[in-house]
């Protein structure tokens, strides 16, 4: 009895199709037909997407250095695929590369990893692909340290989601119980928050987490910090046996490795940290009176090229002192600090995030886990004294991997032992521009290519 191909065709006996070809070399032309439809629907889907102006800024080699891949090589839903594209991501960079395919596969993740390398898409995208839109439960948690990554991390999911019918909530001890409450009776399907608050709803039993097969750790370090341990290993216990746990972090800590020693079940290890962590910084530093430095700032602000900035103070007083006196001078600028109500913060960050203003004064508030990516300097009005909030301020702004990126440090002379330390620790390069430098430019034109040419020519 003859039977039919999946193309209709007659199959006669002995496996052709009447012509006397074999049966394996029909299939595997039908295969090679199907393979070029499919390449042509999708190039044709591909062209018909709307892509962010390409990105022209020089990038650093530590983040050109891959395989090449693309998020298409994943074979991601098309929905996901689309929001990727949209936000203007086609490549992947290092700790995405390397940590997608794994996580996509099952396996726990151990990332050690520098701020700034792209983190953040590496563990949404997988987050995103493996949730199941039908099934209406929490099916991943993303935890995170403060309410700000949270925000950060929930926008993110949002944009990269928007195409898929997924459910993003975030909740943080500085959002309403009464609304988060009211949320978590909606269904959702990941949620991002700090771990308190969540423990908070298990225990009460309104996130219900018995489905949820995906536990994500961005700054692993500080979430397993004496204050948030406890909280997460009972959190833990709320999920399945046999749930994936990705961790990322800085660092491994003693209580890190006890803590994947126990929870994780043979993880996937990526080390990144042996990369220089400010490549791609240029830094400067000059020495100046704390007195002068209000006007060393104004002159930097009018001068230089500035997509956008921040500018950090050590102390709260010192942050509404600047900012009266860029009042005074008629430059516009926002301003948080940590005594300031989170709502406020939250929009101040919202609107200086949507270009609403170049400039942002604030204290070390803002530097915990707020991804800007406009903001191309960043100015230490005050020094930081360790070499941990350095990094932090300087490392987590701007577009992972560009060069296109100034660092000015206003140094007294009591911070000098703090500066040679910062530099030691970060195993980095900040170079001086002397004050009488700016005096020329006072009247005149000044940009970031003759700020950094002047290095050159005063022999730094």
């Amino acid at each position: 009895m003859s039977s039919t191909s999946r193309y209709g065709a007659p199959r006669g006996g002995g496996g052709g199709r009447g012509t006397g070809i074999p049966e394996n070399i029909v299939d595997v032309e039908e295969k090679s037909v199907e393979s070029e439809a499919v390449d042509r629907s999708w190039q044709e889907w591909k062209a018909q997407l709307k892509f962010p102006p390409p990105d022209s800024l020089y990038i650093t080699e530590d983040v050109t250095a891959t395989t090449g891949n693309l998020f298409e090589d994943y074979i991601l839903k098309r929905e996901l695929l689309l929001g990727i594209y949209e936000k203007g991501f086609e490549t992947t960079s290092p700790i995405q590369e390397e940590s997608i395919p794994i996580a996509l596969f099952g396996s726990d993740i151990f990332a050690r990893v520098n701020n700034g390398t792209g983190k953040t898409v590496a563990f949404c995208i997988p987050a995103l692909e493996k949730i199941d839109q039908a099934n209406n439960a929490i099916q991943v948690v993303i935890l995170v340290p403060t309410q700000e990554l949270a925000l950060e991390a929930s926008h993110l999911c949002k944009e990269l989601g928007k195409n898929l019918k997924v459910q993003v909530m975030v909740t943080t001890d500085g959002t309403s119980l009464k609304d988060d409450r009211m949320g978590l009776d909606q269904p959702v399907h990941l949620l991002v928050g700090t771990p308190g608050r969540i423990l908070d709803f298990a225990e009460r039993g309104i996130a219900i987490l018995k489905d949820c097969s995906m536990l994500i750790m961005d700054e692993a370090d500080r979430l397993l910090s004496p204050e948030f341990q406890p909280i997460v290993q009972q959190l833990i216990h709320f999920m399945p046996e046999n749930r994936q746990i990705l961790m990322f972090s800085a660092t491994c800590r003693v209580t890190v490795k006890d803590f994947i020693d126990r929870f994780l079940h043979n993880p996937y290890v990526i080390d990144m940290t042996d990369e220089l962590p400010l490549k791609g910084r240029t830094q400067y530093y000059t020495f100046v009176e704390d007195i002068q430095k209000v006007d060393y700032v104004e002159t930097l602000l009018s001068k230089l090229m500035i997509n956008q900035s921040i500018i950090f103070c050590n102390s709260v007083n010192r942050v509404e002192y600047l900012a009266k006196k860029f009042k005074e001078f008629g430059y516009p600028c926002f301003y948080i600090h940590a005594k300031m109500p989170q709502d406020h913060c939250n929009r101040v960050l919202h609107d200086f995030r949507n270009l609403a203003c170049r400039t942002l004064v604030c204290t070390d508030l803002v530097m915990k886990r707020i991804d800007i990516q406009d903001v191309n300097v960043v100015i230490n009005f005050d020094i930081p004294k360790n070499s941990e909030t350095y990094l932090q301020r300087v490392g987590r702004f701007g577009r992972f991997g560009h060069q296109d990126f100034l660092v000015m440090n206003l140094i007294t002379y009591e911070d000098r032992f703090d500066l040679c330390r910062i530099e030691k620790e970060l195993r980095t390069e900040i170079k001086q521009i002397q004050p009488h430098y700016f005096k020329p430019f006072i009247g005149g034109e000044c940009n970031r290519d003759d700020l950094f040419k002047s290095s050159v020519e005063l022999g730094e």
